[in-house]
Order: structure tokens, then sequence, then C-alpha cells
């Protein structure tokens, strides 16, 4: 059986999934560095709970100015994730959407940066403001939040239904799942669990992560293990 030299095709063609490859690899990096930063934020002070606060208090105090380049580095790797998906071969409205949703929601990632939380004490009722900018954080958020998981949730249909990338299926099935399950977890919270939010809002987060790394790394494998593959002889 021969199999698809990902080499052969026109100089711009292979250039496109090159470029491809190494987008999907800066994703991934992003997402690794993202999660440690989150990590090294929490044992510093002023000692925010990752399970009754919001991940967005961590950009107010001391070390807040770190927490808000992680919003940035955040928003880079949505777009680095997006260039990589852009770079696959079917188009389709599906595809467009889901990708118009999830550059969205990475803007909306780096905005963040520019417009501090409001700090609550843990366990506050609802998610409420207290200044202007803390109510532009919330409302920009929220529509990043919502953003990305649909735009995660259309591209996924594509991806079931589109022969680029048959190997991304199911892991971007799971998280995207993970991603579901976290935002009506929040919506509970809000509601009802006001000392389970920020758990809440990292499944969700654990969902887009997992999500961008798993596809990512699909993409970013997929010439390497087809390269190794030659026509039987």
């Amino acid at each position: 059986m021969t199999v698809t030299d990902p080499g052969s095709g026109t100089a711009e063609q292979r250039g496109v999934r090159s470029t491809g490859r190494t987008a999907a690899r800066i994703a991934m990096v992003g997402v690794v560095v993202y999660v440690l930063v989150d990590v090294v934020l929490q044992f510093l002070p002023p000692h925010y709970s990752p399970i009754s606060e919001a991940e967005s208090n961590l950009a107010v105090g001391p070390y807040g100015w770190i927490m808000n380049l992680n919003f940035v580095g955040r928003m880079i790797t949505c777009l680095a994730a997006a260039t990589a998906l852009a770079t696959l071969g079917e188009r389709g409205v599906l595809r467009r959407i889901g990708l118009w949703l999830f550059v969205l929601g990475g803007v909306c990632s780096g905005i963040l940066a520019f417009f501090p939380t409001d700090v609550h004490e843990a366990g506050a009722p609802g998610l409420t403001t207290e200044t202007s900018v803390g109510a532009v954080h919330l409302a920009v958020a929220t529509v990043g939040f919502v953003a990305v998981l649909v735009g995660i949730c259309v591209l996924t249909v594509w991806l079931s239904t589109s022969p680029v990338l048959p190997r991304a299926r199911l892991v971007a099935l799971v998280f995207t799942g993970v991603g579901v399950a976290g935002i009506v977890f929040l919506a509970l919270t809000i509601a009802v669990l006001p000392d389970l939010l920020g758990l809440a809002e990292r499944v969700c987060l654990l969902g887009i992560l997992g999500w961008v790394f798993g596809v990512s790394r699909s993409i970013a494998s997929n010439g390497t293990s087809t390269q190794s593959a030659r026509p039987a002889r």
C-alpha cells in the first residue's frame, strides 16, 4: 500500500504544511508554559485558593504581572493552534466558524491582561463586580470562555467528519466533553456552589488546554509519522 508522502506536492504546499507543524509545536509549548506558570503562582503570595477562587485573581497582587503575561501567552497559544488548524487541507463552513470563535476566545484572553478583576472573598455568591474595570474583565472573560468552548465543539464536529486528521478525533472529543462538563459545573457554582468556583473554572481550562495540546500534537506529528512510511516495493 502506498502512503502519501508529506514531502510531496508543490513547494508552496510543503511550506504550508511545515508552517502548520511549527505553529502546532508553538501551541504545545504554550500550553505547558501556561500550566506551569499557573501552578507556580498558586504557591506565591497572596496564596489564592485554586478551589474556591477564580484563576483571574492570580493577576491581582505582587506577582500579578506574571499572570497578565500568562494571559497574553494563552492568546498566542490559541492563535498558534488556530494557525496550525488553518493549514490543514480541507476547508468548510464548520472549520471557518470554529476557527473564528476559537480566535475570538484567544484574543479575549489577551485583553484580560489589561483589565484586572475585582477580588472577592472566597465563597462570595455569584460573580459580581465593584468597578468598571472589573466589569470589563468579567464580560470579556465570559465572552472568551463561551467563544472558545463553542469553537472547540464546532471544530470537533468538523474533525470527526473530515479525513484530514483522524488521529485527533478521540482526543478532541474527550477534551470537548471535559470542557462542556466544566462550563456546566461553572454555571452550577455561580448559582449554588460558590465555594467550588475556582475548581469549576479550572475544569473548563483543562478541557480547553487539553484540546489544544492534543490536537496540536496530532498536527505536529502528522508529517513525521507519515514520512517514515514508504511505498511497498
